[in-house]
């Protein structure tokens, strides 16, 4: 199967460290929150992506083009600037076995628009999706085989959203009798980590059409939408202080997120 992520977000509340690139391009520890979501799939055995690029989308297009330059010992010949002998040896040897196909899919164009524009580039009658700035360690496996026994159009995955101030219960005459630091609100929201079916995209119409709205409203309907409720980590990079939270919990080796390299 194949996994497209929606990379076409301007990091408008993060512009402190995504003014010269896009959302999904901001670093933790060094590579691109894109690069650390297709690792996630990849662990799962999904290593064909379909990119959808808006602004700034070449960054993300030079990243890739030149990935084997960043990361192995290379021997170039000036006189042909097409000779290169990448070495099997020493720092990054062993390089993603990925099939990333970029797609610019306009500078403006909303998510459903986004998506319907892959269409051409999509294979098979299903595909994951999700966005270019959440992070997880739901199952993907399991999350297909919910889909798939739930013979839907659509699954998304619903997460708990932590919240980031804490909560005073009082009574009307001031006095307090619980206090609750960040709790974990009890609700599901959208997290991203979709599966849909390619019928799907026949209700998806012009480029301002909004994915969460219409398309999604339209197949909680006709009951073909439902949630696979994750309990886990997630966390989406949506301000500063999530960029902070994610780059110091990987800097010290607490990243949830990290399946790779762990048994399936």
């Amino acid at each position: 199967m194949q996994a497209i992520i929606l990379c076409g977000g301007q990091g408008t509340r993060i512009r402190a460290v995504a003014e010269d690139r896009p959302k999904p391009m901001v670093e933790i520890g060094g590579k691109p929150i894109l690069w650390h979501i297709m690792k996630i799939y990849a662990h799962f055995g999904v290593r064909k992506f379909v990119l959808a690029l808006g602004h700034q989308g070449h960054t993300i297009v030079d990243f890739f083009a030149d990935y084997q330059l960043r990361q192995r010992n290379v021997t170039i010949n000036l006189r042909d600037s097409s000779a290169r002998l990448f070495h099997s040896d020493g720092v990054g040897a062993e390089i993603e076995d990925w099939e990333i196909t970029l797609v610019h899919t306009g500078e403006e164009t909303m998510t459903g628009g986004r998506i319907k524009r892959l269409a051409p580039y999509l294979h098979g009658d299903a595909f994951f999706a999700t966005y270019g700035d959440g992070l997880s360690d739901v199952n993907l496996k399991t999350l297909l085989e919910f889909h798939r026994g739930h013979q839907r159009l659509a699954t998304m995955t619903g997460v708990h959203l932590p919240t980031t101030f804490g909560i005073v219960e009082a009574e009307p005459d001031g006095s307090i009798h619980s206090f609750r630091e960040k709790p974990t609100m009890k609700g599901y929201i959208n997290g991203g980590f979709f599966v849909f079916q390619r019928e799907l995209l026949d209700s998806l119409d012009g480029d301002s059409c909004v994915l969460e709205d219409k398309p999604f409203q339209e197949l909680v309907d006709k009951d073909q939408l439902r949630m696979f409720s994750y309990d886990g980590f997630w966390h989406c990079m949506d301000h500063y202080k999530d960029y902070s939270t994610l780059n110091a919990m990987w800097k010290e080796g607490q990243a949830p997120w990290k399946v790779w390299g762990e048994a399936k």
